[in-house]
C-alpha cells in the first residue's frame, strides 16, 4: 500500500452506513492535511478525513504544474466557484472567488505563495484580541516546525529547516525583477532578502511552496505520505451535510458518498472548510445566530451570533506596463509554444513553467500613520490576469497590489436548510473610508515604485490602469470596475475568549464554544487577517492546533528579546542583529 502516490478512495475497511471513528476531520485541505497527520501519529486514534472533492492525482498537469494555476480556476472539476453576493460598493458586481475541489483544497490551485505575515500582526491577535497564547512568541515556533527553507541559510534561527512544507526563494534574478530591486531603492524603499525573516518591511525575493520544479500542496507535504498508517482513511466524493449533536454534544456527522447517505459518529468532529464551508456547516448544524437559523428552517443547538461574520478578504488589482525590452516572460503565454514548455516540465521538472512567476515583491506602508506595511505588492515579469488574458503587446509586466488591513466586514450566511445551496457571501469591499483611502495611496505608491530611472530604461506605457486614470475618484472608478480578490476569505468562525460574545472558537482548545467534541481549524478561526498570503498562517494555526487537540504540551515560546523582529517605529537596524 506504501509503494502507491496515493490511497485509493474506498480505503482499508469496509465501510457500512454508520461506524465510528476517535476523530473525523470535516475537509481534507490546508488545516486538515495538517490534523490528519498529526494526530493519526498516534496510532491508538482512529482518523478519518471526509473530502468533498476529488482526488489530487499525479497525473494532474494543471495541480502540479507551478505556472498552471490559472487554468484550474473556474474550472468545475478543480474549484467550487463561489461568488458573492453584488457587492455595493464595487456597482453592484459579484466578485469570483475560487475554492479548491481537490484534495489539498486551495493549496492544490493556488499561486503558491509563502507569506508568514508581520509579527506584528501576532501581537495584536494576542493584544487586541484576547489571544493571549498566539503573540509573535507563541507562533514562530509552529512557523519554524513546518517549514524548510531552502532559500535560508543553515542555522537561521528565524526559519524553519527540517519541516514537511519544504519551499526555494525566488530566485527573482531576471533582468526585469533585477531592475526592480534597482527601482525600490531608487524610491526610497529597501531590499529585504527575506520578507518571512526579521524584517518584512520592504521589497525582496519571495518564498514558495515549490520542490523539485513540482507544486508542493498540503496535501503533498503532510497527507500523502502517511497514508498507509493503519489509523487514518482519507474518503474523497464526502460530502459532509450535518454536525450531529446530542444536546451540544457533537457526535459524529451526516455525509453523502458513493449516492448513499452515511453516519460516522466520533469523539471529536474538527471542521477544516475554510471561511465558507466550515461557518455553512455550523449554521446547517444549528451553532450561529439562532435568529437566522430559524428563518433558514434549522433548529437551534447553540446560539453563537458570530458563526458567519467578521468576513476578511485581501483585494487587489493589476498595474500593468508594456516593456519596451524583450525580456519579459511574456512571449511564454503565446499558446503554440506549451506543447514544448510543457514537455520539458514532464521530463526534467524544469523551464519557465517550473515557476509561479510570483519570485519576489514586497511590503510598504502607504502614509506615515500606520505602525507597520498595510500594502502588499507582487512583482510578475509579465502581465496576465488570473483567468489567463493579457494586455496587447509581445512584453509586459505587472504588480499584483492591494491594502492589507482593510476595515469592510462582511458575511457568510445559509440561504437555506438545504447543504448544497450555496451560502450568501458579501464581504462589502470599499465600503469604508480608510478602506477607499488606503486604495488611492497603493496606487499611487505603485507608480512612484516604478517611475524610476532603473525601470524606465524598461517601459513607456501604462497599459492599466492607463495615464488617464489619474484623480482619486478616477482610480476609485477604476478599482470598482477591475478589482479582483486576491482569494484569502477568513475570520469567520474568529477565536476568542467566551467574554466575546462574537468569539466562535476558544483559543486555548479550538473548541466551539457552547459545544463539547466540536473543533474548527482554517482560516476562518482568525480574529483578523494578516498581512500577505493566508496559506502559511493558515498552516501555522493548524499546526498549533493540533497539539492543542490532542492535549500536548505546546511548543515553548521563543522571547523577542532572543529573537527581534524590525519594527520601523520602534528604531530597530535595518538588518537583523547577530546572534551570540
Amino acid at each position: 500500500m506504501s509503494a502507491l502516490p496515493f490511497r485509493l478512495p474506498f480505503g482499508k475497511r469496509s465501510t457500512p452506513t454508520e461506524e465510528h471513528r476517535d476523530v473525523v476531520i470535516v475537509g481534507a485541505g490546508s488545516a486538515g492535511s495538517v490534523l490528519a497527520n498529526r494526530l493519526s501519529t498516534d496510532p491508538g486514534t482512529e482518523v478519518l478525513v471526509l473530502e468533498a472533492g476529488r482526488m489530487d492525482s499525479l497525473w494532474d498537469l494543471y495541480i502540479h504544474m507551478p505556472s498552471a494555476f490559472s487554468f484550474p480556476i473556474g474550472n468545475k472539476f478543480y474549484d467550487w466557484a463561489y461568488e458573492s453576493e453584488p457587492e455595493p460598493e464595487m456597482n453592484g458586481r459579484r466578485v469570483y472567488h475560487a475554492r479548491g475541489k481537490v484534495v489539498g483544497g486551495s493549496s492544490s490551485i493556488n499561486g503558491q505563495i509563502f507569506q508568514r505575515g508581520n509579527p506584528m500582526d501576532y501581537e495584536n491577535w494576542g493584544k487586541r484580541d484576547g489571544l493571549n497564547n498566539w503573540g509573535w512568541e507563541n507562533v514562530l515556533p509552529y512557523f519554524k516546525r513546518m517549514e524548510t527553507a531552502l532559500g535560508s541559510d543553515d542555522d537561521d534561527p528565524r526559519r524553519g529547516h527540517d519541516g514537511p512544507l519544504r519551499m526555494k526563494r525566488g530566485p527573482a534574478d531576471s533582468p526585469l525583477f533585477k531592475a526592480f530591486f534597482k527601482s525600490i531603492e531608487q524610491a526610497g524603499y529597501h531590499y529585504t532578502p527575506d520578507v518571512n525573516g526579521y524584517r518584512q518591511e520592504g521589497f525582496g525575493p519571495f518564498d514558495a511552496n515549490i520542490d523539485g520544479g513540482k507544486r508542493l500542496s498540503a496535501a503533498r507535504a503532510y497527507l500523502h505520505p502517511v497514508l498507509d498508517r493503519h489509523n487514518l482513511e482519507l474518503r474523497t466524493r464526502a460530502y459532509t451535510t450535518r454536525v450531529l449533536f446530542d444536546g451540544t454534544k457533537a457526535t459524529g456527522v451526516e455525509y453523502t458518498w458513493r449516492g448513499k447517505k452515511h453516519t460516522v459518529h466520533a469523539d471529536k468532529v474538527i471542521l477544516c472548510g475554510g471561511a465558507f464551508n466550515s461557518p455553512q456547516l455550523l449554521q446547517l448544524s444549528g451553532v450561529g445566530d439562532e435568529k437566522l437559523l430559524k428563518s433558514r428552517g434549522v433548529d437551534v443547538v447553540k446560539h453563537l451570533p458570530g458563526v458567519g461574520e467578521n468576513l476578511q478578504d485581501h483585494l487587489e488589482v493589476y498595474v500593468q506596463y508594456n516593456c519596451t525590452q524583450p525580456v519579459s516572460s511574456q512571449p511564454y503565454l503565446a499558446k503554440w509554444r506549451w506543447p514544448f514548455l510543457g514537455l520539458k516540465w514532464i521530463l526534467f521538472k524544469k523551464g519557465p513553467v517550473a515557476t509561479s512567476h510570483f519570485e519576489g515583491g514586497g511590503f510598504a506602508r502607504s502614509n506615515e500613520d500606520v505602525d507597520y506595511p498595510n500594502l502588499m505588492f507582487h512583482f510578475l515579469p509579465l502581465a496576465m490576469r488570473y483567468d489567463g488574458t493579457k494586455p496587447e503587446g509581445d512584453h509586459g509586466f505587472q504588480f499584483h497590489v492591494g491594502p492589507m488591513y482593510s476595515d469592510a466586514i462582511g458575511h457568510v450566511r445559509i440561504k437555506s436548510n438545504d447543504p448544497k445551496d450555496k451560502p450568501e457571501i458579501l464581504f462589502n469591499y470599499l465600503s469604508t473610508d480608510q478602506d477607499r483611502r488606503e486604495w488611492v495611496e497603493a496606487i499611487k505608491v505603485s507608480r512612484e515604485l516604478l517611475d524610476t530611472p532603473a525601470m524606465r530604461e524598461y517601459w513607456d506605457v501604462e497599459t492599466s490602469p492607463g495615464a488617464d486614470v489619474s484623480s482619486d475618484e478616477d482610480i476609485l472608478e477604476w478599482v470598482r470596475n477591475d478589482a479582483e480578490t486576491a482569494l484569502h476569505p477568513s475570520c469567520t468562525c474568529a477565536m476568542g475568549p467566551a467574554s466575546d460574545p462574537m468569539a466562535v472558537v476558544d483559543p486555548e482548545t479550538m473548541q466551539v464554544h457552547g459545544t463539547e467534541g466540536l473543533y474548527v481549524v482554517d482560516a476562518s478561526v482568525m480574529p483578523r487577517i494578516t498581512n500577505g498570503n493566508i496559506y502559511a498562517p493558515t498552516m501555522m494555526i493548524a499546526e498549533k492546533a493540533s497539539d492543542l487537540i490532542a492535549g500536548k504540551e505546546t511548543l515553548a515560546p521563543i522571547s523577542q528579546e532572543e529573537l527581534p523582529f524590525y519594527h520601523a517605529k520602534r528604531d530597530m537596524p535595518l538588518d537583523p542583529p547577530e546572534q551570540g
